[in-house]
Parts: structure tokens; C-alpha cells; sequence
């Protein structure tokens, strides 16, 4: 059995896992894992910029992958906790845009500045419950090669951007 299989099986371990990666309650990596642990687990391609002030709450249970020639820019967010965040080649994230998981955007697609791209919602099967208490409603993101998407969007969870196309600002 695969030592991932192990700590899934265990949920003592599973436990200390967790929070070994991230505190309670604080839904972003530790300092060190952020440092020293995701350089082994995620794809960086040549060429490839995340400008300093970009915030990389990417952790090492889902994949992270930023193609050759791609670019995050300044005051992004990126966050693959919900689901795996695979940026083609030749893209480029805006300033300030946010994308949390599961999304993949194609070769030479690209974001505008402030653009928000989220592949889930929160539960709301039960009216009785809040609903940070109820399972993630997890369907993905799709943005094809070459797509753009306007300044200040919004991409929510299901949906996909076909090859080419152009959303517009605000939309």
C-alpha cells in the first residue's frame, strides 16, 4: 500500500497530516510548506513568473502546474485546496484576479485584471445548516486554449470557456 493510501486509511494520522500542512481553521498552507515542500509536488515550466506579491496557497494533496512562458501577476490569489489549478502555457493571470480549484486554463488563455474563477460552491442541501458545515459543491472550471477573459468577471463552478472565445469585462 502506497504510504497516500496509509494516511488516508488512519484518521489519527490523517489528522496530524493536516494539520502539520495547514492550522485549524486557516485554510492556507504553513510557511514551510509553502517554502520548502510544494518545490517537490507542483510543475513549474520554463519561463514561467509568479510576481512576489502574488498569495500561493497551492497545497501538496492537489496538483499545481504553471506551463512554460506563463505568468501569475502581482495580488493574485491562487488556491488548489478544493481542486487541482492547471495553468497551460503561454497564459497570464492578471493583477488581482483569484482562482481557487479545480480550474484549468488552456494554452494562451488569459485573464484580465480582478478576475474572480472559483470551481466550487458551498453546500446548501440542508436550510437547517450553515453552510461551512455541508459538503463543497465541487464542478470545475474549464477555460479552453487561447480563450480571454474581460477584467472584473466572474467564472463560476460548471462552466466552460470553449477555445477562442472572449468574455467580456465585467461580465
Amino acid at each position: 500500500m502506497a504510504i497516500k493510501e496509509k494516511i488516508k486509511s488512519n484518521d489519527l494520522v490523517k489528522k496530524i497530516v493536516l494539520w502539520l500542512i495547514t492550522p485549524p481553521l486557516r485554510p492556507r498552507p504553513r510557511w514551510y510548506i509553502r517554502l520548502f515542500v510544494n518545490r517537490f509536488f507542483h510543475f513549474r515550466g520554463k519561463n514561467s513568473l509568479i510576481r512576489a506579491s502574488a498569495r500561493m496557497d497551492v497545497f501538496p494533496f492537489k496538483k499545481f502546474s504553471l506551463g512554460a512562458n506563463s505568468t501569475i501577476e502581482s495580488y493574485c490569489v491562487i488556491n488548489n485546496g478544493a481542486g487541482n489549478v492547471i495553468i497551460g502555457d503561454n497564459a497570464r493571470v492578471g493583477i488581482g484576479t483569484v482562482i481557487i480549484g479545480p480550474v484549468k486554463m488552456g494554452n494562451g488563455s488569459g485573464t484580465g485584471q480582478h478576475v474572480f474563477i472559483g470551481g466550487f460552491n458551498h453546500g446548501y442541501s440542508d436550510g437547517t445548516q450553515n453552510s461551512k458545515y455541508q459538503a463543497l459543491d465541487i464542478r470545475g472550471v474549464t477555460i479552453e486554449d487561447d480563450a480571454h477573459i474581460g477584467a472584473n468577471s466572474v467564472v463560476l463552478a460548471g462552466v466552460t470557456i470553449g477555445k477562442r472565445c472572449q468574455i467580456g469585462a465585467g461580465s
